[in-house]
């Protein structure tokens, strides 16, 4: 069991973090910092004041203190912190917080806060300041009580502060319970980057400008990771070709095709240490969502390249707190402009090291996803066979990575949708009657899924018309439990009443009262003719996959990922 961190440890942990809290900030261009005093910002003002390259303003009154910071940085066209204590202190800065929002001034905006325990019990100089100045900041961070574990992300986090105020052109807010003891000496601080520049660098929002960084990379071990909101499929596999990087693509960026930089195994390759050291690079360009590959992103945690996104927003989603450079551009045109850069070549051997895993672990997944009727080979099946002007909408959970780890390239990818913004499981059978209605779609979901949304079938495909084929892995259960912690660690009747929850209906006794076409399949070969029967269908069909059950599945996983990883590392002399 995990040791529980003592006071001592928090305490510690919660002034390192100040200090690198103000380390990323004078980084990012903060030079003005404007206190006010106060016993539960103590971690964050010792912190400023210990940081040789910030000039201190000590202002007695916080209402002051905020319109000061705001003429500092109209004056030195820079933005400003301001620290304050806990209570109506912070209160009193929204009158200046509201200022800085409205004339585009970029503030940092830090308010102490008490820790969870001490709210709402009437304890002394403690207000709700969780988003206190609600729509007007351009961010809100509350990290809650620092723990030591959290360190690698502490810079991440203040860096996003810091390039929020000066892209978002207007004022942060960082509201941070501390603990007592408030003037420990800080721990260790997590590394930063050599030299002065700041952990992340927002890009003006023109392609021209954003490939600027990309053009000085030439030589090194570069590769790219496209996924959902990627842009041109074309653009960005044309970008991997002229510049000979690894392109890593997940089937929603349309660029998963059958060519000699597109990557499609790349969960199991970086899951085998040997294959994943062999295959290292030295900087990363992401443009769109991560995939949801966990061994990826362990994978790029543990090699530590210099990671570069391409986000229209200034923000890209960055859930290991990697990214050390943003390009504030449209993805399809910062492809477009880096497809003409001079080639920026990358070692062969690193080339050819990729191209030789990913074809050993596809071939060993080609042929062991067509022994039986699985999770797997029911997603390979379907990425495939299916018509390429058919779309494909895959739940959440299990279904999206399976398709992610084993559905390999095709020669013309079709248009692959999920509910990927916050990755749940509803809503799945409604979203895929959407994008068939007036056309053709096939939907591949868990049971769970589709019991979840089963109301959504009331309505068919209503007046739009069109064919919809709902394709229903029926594990008994929500399959992607068992892959978590809590299979072995909680008895089994209460994993299976609590987690797994296996369905007491038929799933298709449900669908055939709702009116669909219900087919029951148990082998791939049926399993194509159900689907192709389903879209020549007028009415909904939903065709039931009995696959293995839970534990076989998790077993069927681990045995394919491994299996696949040895060929490639036997394919690349490891």
């Amino acid at each position: 069991m995990a040791s529980v961190p003592s006071s001592h440890d928090v305490a510690a942990a919660q002034a390192a973090f100040s200090r690198t809290l103000f380390d990323e900030l004078s980084r990012g261009g903060v030079v003005d910092v404007v206190v006010c005093p106060g016993s539960r910002s103590t971690p964050l003002v010792l912190a400023a004041l210990a940081t040789p390259s910030l000039t201190l303003h000590v202002r007695l009154d916080e209402r002051s203190a905020g319109f000061f910071a705001i003429g500092r940085a109209l004056a030195s066209r820079r933005p400003v912190a301001v620290v304050v204590t806990s209570g109506t202190a912070a209160a009193e800065l929204t009158a200046s917080v509201v200022e800085a929002d409205l004339a585009h001034v970029p503030l940092v905006v830090l308010t102490a806060d008490r820790p969870p325990e001490l709210r709402g019990i009437g304890a002394p100089q403690t207000i709700d300041q969780v988003k206190l100045y609600g729509a007007v900041v351009r961010r809100f961070e509350d990290p809650g009580v620092i723990r030591p574990a959290s360190s690698p992300t502490w810079r991440a986090l203040a860096s996003r502060l810091v390039a929020a105020a000066v892209a978002g052109r207007g004022p942060v807010h960082l509201n941070l319970p501390l603990v007592e003891p408030l003037d420990a000496a800080p721990s260790e601080l997590p590394a930063g980057r050599a030299g002065s520049t700041p952990w992340r660098t927002v890009v003006v929002p023109d392609e021209a400008a954003g490939t600027a960084p990309f053009a000085a990379l030439g030589g090194v071990r570069g590769l790219l990771i496209a996924g959902r909101g990627a842009g041109d499929p074309d653009a960005i596999v044309a970008v991997a070709e002229r510049h000979g990087w690894p392109l890593l693509a997940d089937p929603m960026s349309g660029a998963r095709r059958s060519h000699p930089c597109v990557v499609t195994s790349f969960d199991a390759l970086v899951g085998e240490d040997a294959v994943r050291d062999a295959l290292r690079p030295d900087v990363v360009v992401t443009l769109g969502a991560p995939p949801a590959s966990r061994a990826l992103g362990d994978a790029l945690v543990a090699w530590a390249p210099r990671v570069l996104a391409v986000a229209p927003s200034g923000w890209p989603d960055d859930p290991h707190g990697l990214v050390a450079d943003v390009l504030a551009c449209p993805p399809a045109a910062w492809a477009r402009a880096a497809a003409t850069l001079a080639p920026l070549g990358s070692p062969d051997a690193y080339r050819a090291a990729w191209r030789s895993a990913d074809d050993a672990a596809d071939a060993y997944f080609a042929e062991a996803c067509d022994a039986e009727l699985s999770e797997p080979s029911v997603a390979r099946r379907l990425y495939r066979s299916l018509p390429v002007d058919v779309p494909l909408v895959v739940s959440n959970s299990m279904p999206v990575r399976d398709l992610e780890w084993f559905g390999g390239a095709v020669e013309r990818p079709r248009a692959v949708y999920a509910n990927r913004g916050a990755n749940g499981i509803d809503g799945v059978v409604s979203t895929a009657l959407g994008v068939a209605t007036g056309a053709r779609a096939v939907g591949l979901l868990g049971d769970l899924a589709f019991l979840h949304d089963a109301g959504a079938l009331g309505g068919g495909l209503g007046d739009g018309g069109g064919r919809c084929v709902l394709v229903v892995a029926d594990n008994r259960g929500g399959g992607i439990f068992s892959f978590l912690p809590q299979r072995r660690s909680v008895d089994h009747e209460a994993f299976e009443r609590l987690f797994a929850t296996p369905p007491t209906v038929s799933i298709g006794d449900v669908a055939a009262g709702f009116g669909c076409e219900v087919r029951e399949v148990k082998d791939l070969a049926a399993l194509s003719q159900a689907v192709d029967a389903g879209l020549g269908s007028e009415a909904v069909t939903v065709v039931v996959a009995a696959v293995p059950d839970r534990d076989r599945n998790v077993a069927l996983h681990r045995h394919l990922g491994s299996a696949a990883g040895a060929a490639a590392r036997v394919a690349i002399g490891g």
